[in-house]
């Protein structure tokens, strides 16, 4: 596993506004010796919002299940535009990606490096072990689906790339 720089950015991923709007009502957890709520929705049913502050703009997002902010299980879906680039950056616990539609280009490192990219389209998966430094671009509209432990924070490498501390500037 690699070492992370000292000035790593622990970024809160789902901190803020945006995500609250794409976030389906949330399942009560059950009793203790209760079975869970049955949910089923079509991908027409999904509700849509701006992802998160701690990813650059263009991202929508819609959480399935549980919620990103909160300790536990947490399921959502992230429609990325084509180009969008999120730079490199690691999570405290493991991801799992599925490519839902579209192609996800994805490489492991510290450097943004177009050539080690690997194209996963639909269907494909992958497991971003926790305080693993990855990358990942679309190709084209590309849709995944993230399942992962809460809170879900991303951890920049270059503090820079964190889009919460790129200011517009005045007119």
């Amino acid at each position: 596993m690699r070492k992370m720089c000292a000035a790593l950015m622990s970024v809160a991923l789902f901190a803020g506004a945006g995500v609250a709007a794409a976030q389906q009502p949330p399942a009560k957890t059950p009793a203790a010796g209760q079975p869970a709520k049955h949910v089923m929705m079509s991908a027409d049913e999904l509700k849509w919002g701006a992802g998160p502050p701690s990813l650059p703009p263009g991202a929508q997002m819609a959480v399935l299940r549980g919620d990103p902010t909160k300790t536990g299980l947490f399921v959502l879906r992230a429609k990325l535009p084509d180009g969008f680039t999120v730079p490199p950056h690691a999570h405290p616990t493991d991801e799992n990606v599925t490519v839902i539609s579209g192609s996800l280009m994805v490489a492991m490192g510290d450097k943004l490096d177009e050539a080690a990219m690997h194209a996963m389209n639909a269907g494909g998966y992958a497991l971003m072990p926790a305080r693993t430094n990855h990358y990942v671009r679309a190709k084209g509209e590309t849709i995944i689906q993230v399942t992962a432990m809460g809170p879900f924070e991303v951890m920049y490498v270059d503090p820079n790339d964190d889009p919460r501390k790129k200011t517009t500037p005045k007119k």
